[in-house]
């Protein structure tokens, strides 16, 4: 069994056999998805959260086993390594007592602690903590030599080796730790000579705020931390000092007689000297760094979810699409996309003010919409949105096209892109983003996968957060998302091919390659000619790859073809076709599971192959609907309080969901606005894009702030 298994089995509460068989599969180098979805008997059924929540531990105790190595060497070169402290540092796992273990041992600066040490003071500090002395002034005469120049100076700096130990010590570590824990306060004060200016009124509400640390939310932290890395705020967290004194100071050995009161005083001020000037600094630094990771990891969370669901949102499909990117004076970008998303047509059209050839443009749009057969118009939310649906509806009146508004967030980073540039090299960026807003209707996970996810809007503090973590969560996130719907191997660009499980964007760009030269894939099989994906590579991808059409139905399904001669078996013993057992459902309903099972092969994979057999290749995502905003309500100054109005969600965070009612200016529904009970998570009740009603409750014009509600709405 894996060395780490039991220790992550116990903090996740999973069967350790369960977590073992995980961790072989990680190195063996399976990808989560495909552990999830292929590997069931091995992980007993583990879903991708828990398995992700494995890998997670497991990269975490692998940097500690590390940490330990470079610990024990250390001290180990330092000739001070006991068996009793090497058996105590390879029992730790949590990083703070480890490290609070190796402190004593640790190389570090020239303190002043240690300049005392090399004046010969150490035994004089020993004295004081033996408190045996009735005038440890007259002790500290016989130090009075070289740089010590006098008594005070010998007794401070025995006090600072005293500090320096109180302040390295275990117990005092904790017990200062604990305080933290339970009652520390995070305080934000406003720098004096900022607090007027333009760029401090966004961070108005952190001018003199406090809380305690422990109920202060990932979203106030971050903002807090914004505002001082902008020299707009001071942060510090404090937990109660003179009570954190009082207890280092009963922690110090009592007395051995009355006549110790003055070595006794030297202690004490020592250890309130040791606490302010070095234990409270280091463990203020600690929650400081372990308050912003909890904050990130929650901001992270939230950012994640909120970009799965907009990655899984609602598909057109294959039709033939009209996008178009609105403006006033620049005019509307036009373009027309065949059912694959191919560019057949581009042009600008100038409905609106200044310029307001509207009849010339509604002329023109229907002209493309005969000439190229649209079946569906995806419109930009931004500027002259309402205006252009506005249009776009008076235009298409009494014409079978549906009319879609469709988040631009992100449109114009794709069409600058290296990417757009390689797929429209001959057109410029408002083409390149008109067809990035008609490919989004048709399918939103295939063309958000060319953008960077921090530019798709759904997140808060982004840019705050640990960078390299927020990368590896949205990939993740970006790979669950496209593996669970399976991507189209005939048609998959290099972008979205490089996410699927074993192949990253070196393979992908070689199918892409090898499609273009030797055309479309027949089989799955066919992979295997792929330059460079091998055998491991295609176990890993060959599922969740689609190849509609395929002279072997079960190559557009998500059975693996490890799993082919299973499901043959299954339709040989009903007398039928593979395709005939996909279509007959009382063939299928008569298979006995259990006598396809072995010792590789149990229920779970043969349960998952007979459900995929009902809907091979079934798109998991929902079907999309038409909105349409309030009409008349174009502003926020058309808003009053009470309105009742139709929106659409278009960012969630843990303190509510922000909505987009038409106006230009989203507006927060507080998480305790968005139902008549009790909401713990903004997720259980509204999805990303949800289309909702909402009643306006208040509109701070001066500070840009729509407050909603939904209470007593559907």
């Amino acid at each position: 069994m894996n060395i780490f298994a039991n220790l992550i089995a116990e903090r996740l509460n999973i069967a350790a056999k369960n977590v073992d068989g995980t961790l072989a599969l990680l190195d063996e180098g399976c990808t989560i998805p495909f552990i999830a979805r292929y590997r069931k008997e091995r992980t007993g059924g583990l879903d991708e959260v828990k398995i992700s929540a494995i890998s997670d531990q497991y990269e975490r105790l692998k940097e500690i086993q590390k940490r330990k190595e470079t610990i024990l060497k250390t001290i180990g070169d330092q000739e001070k390594l006991t068996p009793e402290l090497e058996k105590r540092i390879n029992e730790t796992w949590e990083p703070a007592t480890l490290e609070d273990i190796y402190l004593p041992y640790r190389p570090k600066r020239r303190t002043r602690a240690q300049v005392a040490r090399e004046q010969g003071l150490e035994p004089l500090a020993l004295l004081l903590l033996q408190q045996r002395e009735r005038d440890p002034e007259l002790a500290a005469e016989r130090f009075v030599k070289g740089d010590v120049k006098d008594v005070g100076s010998a007794l401070k700096g025995a006090q600072d080796i005293i500090a320096e130990q109180v302040s390295e010590d275990e117990r005092s570590r904790q017990t200062v730790r604990g305080a933290f824990r339970r009652q520390a306060v995070i305080t934000s004060k406003v720098v004096k000579a900022k607090q007027d200016s333009d760029e401090a009124q966004k961070f108005r509400d952190y001018f003199d705020w406090h809380e305690p640390l422990r109920r202060c939310s990932s979203h106030r932290l971050l903002a807090m931390r914004r505002g001082e890395a902008e020299g707009i705020l001071r942060i510090s967290i404090s937990p109660d000092d003179e009570e954190c004194v009082e207890r280092l100071k009963r922690s110090l050995p009592p007395a051995p007689s009355q006549g110790s009161g003055p070595c006794r005083r030297l202690l004490e001020e020592a250890v309130e000297d040791g606490y302010k000037r070095l234990l409270k600094p280091s463990i203020e630094t600690e929650f400081t760094n372990l308050s912003k990771e909890q904050a990130d990891d929650e901001a992270i969370r939230v950012f994640a979810e909120n970009l799965r669901q907009l990655l899984l949102s609602a598909p057109l499909g294959q039709k033939r699409v009209m996008g178009i990117d609105p403006g006033f004076r620049t005019g509307c970008k036009v373009v027309c996309l065949d059912a694959q998303g191919n560019l057949l047509h581009h042009e600008a059209i100038f409905p609106h003010p200044p310029v307001n050839h509207r009849m010339q443009a509604t002329v023109h749009v229907q002209q493309m919409i005969s000439d190229y057969h649209i079946e569906a118009i995806a419109i930009g939310n931004g500027t002259a949105s309402r205006e252009t649906r506005a249009f776009i509806d008076d235009t298409v009146s009494g014409v079978s096209v549906s009319v879609f508004v469709v988040s631009e967030d992100g449109a114009s980073v794709y069409s600058a892109s290296k990417t757009a540039r390689e797929e429209f090299p001959d057109e410029d960026v408002t083409v390149r983003g008109a067809v990035s807003i008609g490919r989004r209707l048709m399918d939103p996970l295939a063309e958000l996968v060319k953008i960077d996810p921090k530019s798709i809007g759904v997140g808060q503090y982004q840019h705050d957060v640990d960078q390299t973590k927020l990368k590896q969560q949205l990939d993740q996130t970006v790979m669950s998302c496209v593996n669970s719907v399976g991507v189209n191997l005939n048609t998959a660009s290099r972008h979205l091919l490089q996410y699927v499980s074993g192949l990253g964007p070196a393979l992908a760009g070689n199918i892409v390659d090898y499609r273009r030269e030797n055309g479309a894939f027949a089989s799955r099989a066919q992979l295997l000619k792929v330059p460079r994906l091998g055998p491991a590579a295609y176990e890993q991808c060959a599922g969740f790859l689609r190849i509609p059409g395929a002279k072997n139905p079960l190559d557009n399904s998500a059975v693996h073809p490890e799993s082919y001669k299973i499901v043959e078996r299954m339709a040989g013993d009903q007398g039928c076709t593979v395709a005939d057992l996909i279509n007959n459902k009382e063939k299928r309903q008569a298979i006995d599971l259990k006598r396809y099972v072995t010792t590789e092969v149990g229920l779970p994979t043969l349960t998952d192959i007979l459900k995929e057999l009902e809907k091979p290749g079934r798109d998991p995502r929902e079907q999309i609907e038409e909105f349409e905003f309030a009409k008349g309500i174009e502003t926020v100054d058309d808003l009053e309080e009470g309105m009742e109005l139709p929106g659409i969600v278009t960012n969630i965070t843990n303190f509510g969901a922000f909505v987009d009612i038409g106006v230009h200016q989203d507006g927060l529904v507080h998480i305790s606005q968005l139902a008549n009970k009790y909401v713990k998570d903004p997720n259980q009740v509204v999805k990303l894009h949800q289309h909702v009603r909402v009643r306006v409750i208040e509109v701070d014009r001066r500070r840009g702030r729509i407050s909603l509600s939904m209470k007593g709405l559907s």
